[in-house]
């Protein structure tokens, strides 16, 4: 009898070792390594539809026929968009959120209008129970007989499943929680997880399916198992939101089939989710006028301009080290900009605690709001508001300069579209575009000019 092979993988990165050991050397998390039995010889079984195969040969990329990939488009113009237009036939997509954000609703309420327009959709619960599934379908009033709901757990039986009834969609309710039973590890496990989304894959390349599956995320907000497993699928989307606010954020950051980091906006309502097409409004409607420290930035969210809210409060420090606190943006943006303030423009920042906030919940990571940090920032230390219908939009560098942005048109066009009178840029960006009749856009070199013409003393 052959002797059994065990091996550690790390739960975490998938880092695999011969011995135990407390601290993973892959990710540095302690107690991450479990022991896993190696399989030897894993044959494909019938029915998983990989066995077919077909022996390809090179082609001359000249000789390649172009062609538009097809989509499926549902009555969610936000989720279209962020998919890049539509759902392609035979991708692979993996979306991921914290516990209760809505993910579920999401897929069920996109399942429902794929198969309104007479399309099979298949939606596999490996959580919840088709009668649990079925309440949920109540609550979005879901009525039609092309949406299939199957509780399984055992890929074999899916497979088996997905052949018999030919879907045009197929959900995975979550990917953690469906096993592979060649493989000897306990489901969502890194073994699990890389071994089922690899026959997820193959199933929708061979047979032209489109496939979403869910995943869970850890505490630190990133998608559990294994890192190659955003590397196998063609779209990597996040579903973001605060528990308290009724917003939510779909962010697409990998998409073979479209640009990354686009967003799309969805309320949360008591009948499922409803998507906001102008959420510049939305995260603008609770402004406060001429209270100092606050300013508008336009974001660029993919391919959509997006304005929001900076807002920043800056008090004498009661302790020794002045607090920087920061949510939305990188905590470490702050005190930078805060010294080239103090050093290019002379604010005497260093014994002030500095809270910043981007308001409506949303999180902006593009260095084209470091001027508008830095506006509100310096508004909020001399006690002097912005005027309510500016725009600042610019990167800071460390001595004191504002360099150019990409987009500035878009950007401007969706200020001019709100009513907003004047944009503050980078001088940069003055050429090469027609700037509108009804907005005032005004260049700036250095953060002092910018101050000039946005706060008065």
């Amino acid at each position: 009898m052959a002797k059994r092979k065990t091996k550690y993988v790390c739960q975490e990165c998938g880092y695999e070792s011969a011995k135990w050991m407390g601290k993973c050397p892959g990710c540095n998390n302690w107690n991450t390594l479990v022991e896993e039995i190696e399989a030897s010889n894993m044959k494909n079984r019938h029915g998983l539809g990989i066995d077919k195969r077909s022996i390809s040969k090179p082609e001359k990329i000249t000789a390649i026929e172009s062609q538009k990939e097809p989509r499926m488009t549902t009555s969610m113009k936000e989720f279209n968009r962020v998919l890049g237009g539509g759902i392609v036939p035979g991708s692979l997509m993996l979306i991921g959120g914290d516990p209760g954000i809505g993910k579920s609703t999401l897929l069920l309420q996109i399942s429902s209008q794929l198969a309104e327009k007479q399309l099979p959709v298949l939606y596999i619960s490996g959580e919840e129970s088709t009668r649990q599934t079925k309440l949920r379908a109540d609550r979005l009033d879901i009525k039609t007989d092309m949406l299939y709901v199957l509780s399984e757990t055992n890929l074999f039986d899916i497979a088996n499943q997905i052949e018999e009834i030919k879907p045009s969609l197929v959900i995975i309710d979550s990917i953690q929680t469906i096993f592979r039973e060649e493989v000897t590890s306990a489901p969502g496990s890194v073994s699990q997880v890389r071994e089922c989304t690899g026959e997820l894959m193959r199933i929708a390349k061979t047979n032209g399916i489109p496939i979403f599956i869910v995943g869970h995320v850890t505490k630190e907000g990133a998608i559990a198992g294994p890192r190659m497993l955003e590397h196998m699928v063609d779209a990597v989307l996040y579903f973001e939101g605060e528990r308290h606010h009724s917003y939510r954020i779909l962010r697409g950051v990998k998409n073979r089939f479209g640009s990354t980091n686009e967003m799309g906006i969805f309320e949360m309502k008591e009948s499922g989710l409803r998507e906001v097409l102008n959420p510049s409004e939305i995260f603008l409607e609770e402004r406060s006028q001429g209270a100092a420290g606050s300013t508008v930035v336009a974001s660029m969210e993919g391919t959509r301009p997006v304005l929001v809210e900076i807002q920043a409060l800056i008090s004498p420090s009661s302790f020794g080290n002045p607090r920087r606190m920061a949510t939305g943006i990188d905590h470490g943006r702050v005190p930078l900009l805060m010294a080239v303030l103090e050093k290019r423009v002379g604010l005497m920042l260093q014994n002030q605690d500095a809270y910043i906030k981007v308001a409506g919940g949303v999180k902006l990571d593009e260095p084209a709001i470091d001027l508008a940090i830095a506006i509100s920032i310096a508004s909020s230390f001399r006690d002097q508001p912005t005027k309510p219908d500016d725009i600042f939009v610019g990167e800071v560098g460390l001595t004191g300069e504002i360099r150019r942005v990409s987009r500035i048109e878009q950007r401007v066009q969706e200020a001019a579209k709100l009513g907003f009178k004047r944009v503050i840029c980078p001088k940069k960006n003055l050429d090469g575009w027609t700037i509108p009749k009804s907005i005032e856009v005004i260049g700036v070199d250095t953060v002092q000019e910018a101050l000039q013409v946005g706060v008065s003393r």
